[in-house]
Formats: structure tokens, C-alpha cells, sequence
């Protein structure tokens, strides 16, 4: 019988196929009679019967009116699970995609900033950057403009929306495009999902920096594509290791380099782009933090150096906006927009109609612009503080990388061996600071590329300039620790 006191029929449901499952109630054993289980369980017959009839529903018991119900007849594989049964149970057969899924591991989340000084964690904004009333302003005029009905919206993204993209990438990116190459995608990972599963067979090579974002790494891996690295330096990657390399694509940030903060000069892009045209290569261009610049001039796109023949150009508001509004963008060769929009359909039918239209709102009003001008000051008075704060506490204990633009700069310690990186970085976190390692980001740990110093990815885009000031006295006092320890 059941022992608790269920109150809802929810409970006595559960309670009875459980007793089924383990064989307390064995197939054709007979149930107690509403009546009785109400009277013992204290509840009204009514509760009882709406269970019953559950259980009845989906096939666990049987009866007739007037009759007592039973437990019905089930071939043993057709049994409920007992509650141990799915720790033990043998796991589904997975597709080749899914085993490579199941081998991965994706970046462990960075422990909560509660408690820290500083937390110098890249990717995330300060929630007082974003423009909360222009975008709720947006937000509503969006759910006002009510549609005749409501219906699965255009799988490539909006029209309205595509229309404003193509003239914000001509004014912000020099970026030619027509309104029929944009397809509006979840943030920039779907982006490269949909190039990752379209553009790689299982065994083909595809280049990537080194080191790089791992979630595009990751991406085109698990489409079974085998990885080239290839080096990454202050001036992005080495295209003069390309020459013996054959790909089916390069996946690239030339206008930012992740996360050495490097520019491709024109002389690498021209480069890159004969290999790409010699072994048939596509590029995808992942244009990340665009909207950042500071000592230099903003540099226009490798899409607009070839006007787009084999690259595809991923852009996304998550460094402009949140990275909570899932909107990114690809822009694709002609050719190529058809096929990636089907694909888009077959996943998830069309990105979020309101988001959409709110975004939409904030270009063709302009205010999107002014929003990221705005952000650009913000930012750059963040990076300065950081940068005169290194210069005065650090000084040539450090080498500074990336610091020309983006929302990130990367930390060299000539006093911490890169061995060290780990206990450096726990060390911080016990000190009160948040700071990231640049070790994972490289394909092999110990690859000749990097530097053998500790390396950290210091975001500055989520701290305030008086938190760095703080987080930057304890790094030092931390850097001055591990000189002195033996």
C-alpha cells in the first residue's frame, strides 16, 4: 500500500506506478477500490478516481465499470523503470556526430563573482552599459506592431531587419551585401554550427588559429572535421605557414585576432586569400568585437577586401548589446545564402521575432549607433585606467598584448612560468581577484607559439575603472609573491 500520505492525485499516480514497476502490484493483481484508498488515505474519492483514471489512460491498468481495476499485462522490456534502473541502463546507440559530442567537454563555466574584488572575466558586459529604457522602449514598439496573425516567421530572419543589417554593415564595416545574403542565426555558435554541419565532411582539415576561440574549434571538430593550427601572432595568423596546408576552411578573426588581439595587415589578408582560391578553401570571418577600436582606425573586413567570393562573414550584437540577446548575423556568398537558410529552417525555424523587430527598431532609429558610441567611451576610459594601472604597479614584469582594441587584453608574466598558470590563477581567485588562463585557448599546452610565462585573458569590459584600480593592487601583490616563493 502507499505509506505517505499523498494529498493530490499527482502523488497517488506516481505513488501506484512506482508499486507497479516494482512488482508490488504484479500483472492482473487487482487495486484497491477508489472508495477504500480514499477512506485510507484520507482523501476525497474524486482525487483517487482522477489517478486511476491516469494510470488507466496510459496503460497501466485495466477495468470496466463496476469492476475493480487491474494491473494491466506488459512484456518485461515495457515496464516502468525502478528508480535505479536508469543509472545502470546501457546508453542509446549515438550517431558518429553524437560519440564525438559525448567525447567533448565544453569549457567549464568560471566559478560566480560574489566575493571577488575584481572579476576580469572576458565576455561579459556591465549590465549598467546596457540601454535598458531605449531597449524597452524598442521592445514595446515591437509587440504594438501586432500582425494581422500570428505564423512561423522567414527562416533567413526578418526582412525589415536584413534591410537595416545591410546598410549598418556599409557605414560601420565598408561591407557590400545584398539583403538576400544575410541570414539572421541564434548568436554567432549557430553561425558556425551551420558552417561547421554545411561545409565539412567528416575528415577534412580545416585551418584554425593558434591559439583561438575553443568553441569554434569544438564546433568544427564535431562535425568531424580534423583540426590544422596553425600560429597566431601580434599581427594575427602566420599565412606564410599556409603554403604546404591544404583545407576545405579556415575559420579566422583577422580583425581582432582571439584572444592575442592581433590585426591581419593587408599584405597577410591578400595572402590568405590566394591560399583560400588555390585549394578551394572557404573562410569564415568571425568579426566578434568590431565595434571596439581605440588607438587605431576601425579596419574593414576581409569580406570587403574580397568582396565576399569565399568568405563568410559571422557578426553578432553580444558584445554591443548582451550576449543574452541571442541575434548574430552571417552574410554569404550568393551561392551559398539558399542553402544555409534551408538549413536554418530544419533547425530551428527563424530566430525570436520580437528581438528581431526591437533590433530593428534601434538601427533604423540610429539609436544602436549612438548606443555603441556610447560603449566605445565607456570601455576605452576602463581600458586606459587598466593600462596605467599595469604600467604603474607591473611595469616590465609584464608584457601587454591586444590592447589596441577589442574588450580584452592579454597578460604575459616574465616572473610565473606558464607550469605555474593554474596555481597562479586559484592564488588570485583566494586573493579576491577573478582572472582567466590563456592555456586552454591554445591547441597543445605545450606548443613552441606561446611564450613560457603565465598568460591570463583580462576582460575589462564588466569592471569598473575603481575595481580595477583594486584588482590590479592584488595582481601585483600576487605577481610579487610568486618572484619571492622558491
Amino acid at each position: 500500500m502507499i505509506s505517505a500520505r499523498p494529498q493530490r492525485a499527482r502523488d497517488i499516480y506516481a505513488a501506484l506506478k512506482a508499486q507497479i514497476g516494482t512488482g508490488v502490484y504484479r500483472p492482473d493483481a487487482a487495486l484497491p477500490s477508489t472508495r477504500t484508498l480514499a477512506a485510507e488515505l484520507g482523501v476525497s474519492r474524486t482525487t483517487v478516481t482522477a489517478a486511476y483514471e491516469q494510470l488507466h489512460s496510459e496503460g497501466f491498468i485495466t477495468g470496466r465499470q463496476g469492476a475493480r481495476a487491474r494491473v494491466a499485462a506488459m512484456p518485461a522490456a515495457a515496464k516502468p523503470e525502478t528508480p535505479d534502473d536508469g543509472v545502470n541502463a546501457a546508453r542509446p546507440a549515438l550517431s558518429r556526430f553524437g560519440e564525438r559530442i559525448a567525447a567533448m567537454a565544453l569549457p567549464a563555466r568560471p566559478p560566480g563573482s560574489a566575493g571577488l574584488v575584481a572579476d576580469f572575466r572576458y565576455g561579459d558586459l556591465a549590465s549598467t552599459d546596457f540601454p535598458a529604457d531605449i531597449w524597452k522602449r524598442a521592445v514595446a514598439m515591437a509587440a504594438s506592431r501586432r500582425p494581422q496573425r500570428l505564423s512561423y516567421d522567414a527562416p533567413a530572419g526578418a526582412e525589415e531587419l536584413r534591410q537595416a543589417l545591410q546598410g549598418y554593415l556599409w557605414r560601420a564595416r565598408s561591407l557590400r551585401c545584398e539583403m538576400e545574403q544575410i541570414v539572421i542565426v541564434n548568436g554567432s555558435q549557430q553561425g558556425l554550427d551551420l558552417c561547421a554541419r554545411l561545409l565539412l565532411e567528416p575528415g577534412e582539415s580545416f585551418v584554425v588559429e593558434d591559439p583561438c576561440y575553443g568553441m569554434a574549434r569544438q564546433v568544427f571538430a564535431a562535425a568531424g572535421g580534423v583540426a590544422i593550427p596553425v600560429e597566431a601572432d601580434q599581427d594575427g595568423l602566420r599565412t606564410d605557414r599556409l603554403a604546404s596546408l591544404s583545407a576545405r576552411l579556415a575559420y579566422v578573426t583577422p580583425s581582432h585576432q582571439y584572444p592575442l588581439g592581433g590585426v591581419m595587415p593587408v599584405a597577410r589578408r591578400l595572402e590568405l586569400l590566394a591560399w583560400a582560391r588555390r585549394c578551394g578553401a572557404c573562410i569564415v570571418e568571425d568579426d566578434y568585437d568590431s565595434e571596439y577600436r581605440y588607438d587605431i582606425a576601425p579596419v574593414p573586413p576581409l569580406h570587403a577586401l574580397a568582396e565576399g567570393s569565399e568568405i563568410i562573414y559571422l557578426g553578432t550584437v553580444s558584445k554591443a548589446l548582451s550576449p543574452t540577446i541571442r541575434l548574430g548575423y552571417l552574410v554569404l556568398p550568393p551561392t551559398l545564402a539558399p542553402i544555409f537558410t534551408t538549413a536554418k529552417a530544419l533547425a530551428d525555424r527563424h530566430a525570436p521575432g520580437l528581438e528581431q523587430q526591437a533590433l530593428t527598431i534601434l538601427l533604423e532609429s540610429g539609436a544602436y549607433e549612438r548606443h555603441i558610441r556610447r560603449s566605445r567611451r565607456r570601455n576605452a576610459e576602463r581600458r586606459a585606467t587598466l593600462l596605467a594601472a599595469l604600467s604603474r604597479r607591473l611595469g616590465d614584469r609584464i608584457v601587454v598584448s591586444g590592447a589596441d582594441a577589442g574588450l580584452h587584453v592579454v597578460l604575459w608574466f616574465r616572473d610565473v612560468a606558464a607550469a605555474d598558470e593554474a596555481k597562479f590563477i586559484a592564488q588570485g581567485r583566494a586573493r579576491g581577484i577573478g582572472v582567466y588562463p590563456i592555456g586552454p585557448l591554445y591547441m597543445s599546452p605545450n606548443t613552441a607559439a606561446r611564450p613560457d610565462m603565465a598568460g591570463l585573458v583580462i576582460g575589462y569590459a564588466s569592471v569598473e575603472p575603481q575595481e580595477i584600480e583594486r584588482g590590479v593592487a592584488i595582481l601585483a601583490e600576487l605577481v610579487e609573491a610568486f618572484s619571492r616563493a622558491p
